[in-house]
């Protein structure tokens, strides 16, 4: 009933202005970025100077002037382009001043670029070095056994 006898003292201007009121405390502060970016396939990266992994970048691969390239799309709607190297270094960036930093670990290729990480899979195939012998440490990443 006390809720009545407030509403009951303000006056007509008052109650009009009382729906724009809860329209503006509804939709106050930053817009939020969804979870994970929208996308057929993710990987797990860390943005934005983020400490923990998880799999919510998308990917979008596409091929442009006979190389592939990788387009990685951020929850918040940032993205990042790599080109995918055929020389076993895994992925350039394609665009920006930032180099990309990688390490084959486990099976998986982790780029770092500034404050942002992402692990890739990858397939590591031995090639031959100089003398023809197999050189384990170079790789051919981010190709499916399809290839």
């Amino acid at each position: 009933m006390a809720h009545c006898a407030v509403v009951d003292g303000l006056s007509r201007g008052a109650l009009a202005l009382l729906p724009f009121l809860a329209l503006v405390a509804c939709s106050g502060g930053e817009p939020q970025a969804p979870a994970t970016a929208a996308g057929a396939d993710h990987v797990a990266c860390a943005v934005s100077g983020a400490d923990n992994l998880a799999d919510v970048c998308a990917v979008e691969r596409d091929e442009v002037d006979g190389k592939l390239m990788l387009v990685v799309h951020h929850p918040d709607g940032a993205f990042r382009r790599f080109e995918v190297l055929t020389d076993g270094r895994g992925v350039a960036v394609a665009d920006g001043a930032d180099e990309a930093v990688t390490a084959l670990r486990d099976g998986s290729l982790d780029v770092t670029v500034g404050t942002d990480r992402y692990v890739f899979p990858a397939k590591v195939r031995p090639m031959q070095d100089a003398t023809g012998e197999p050189d384990v440490q170079r790789t051919d990443a981010l190709q499916s056994d399809a290839n």
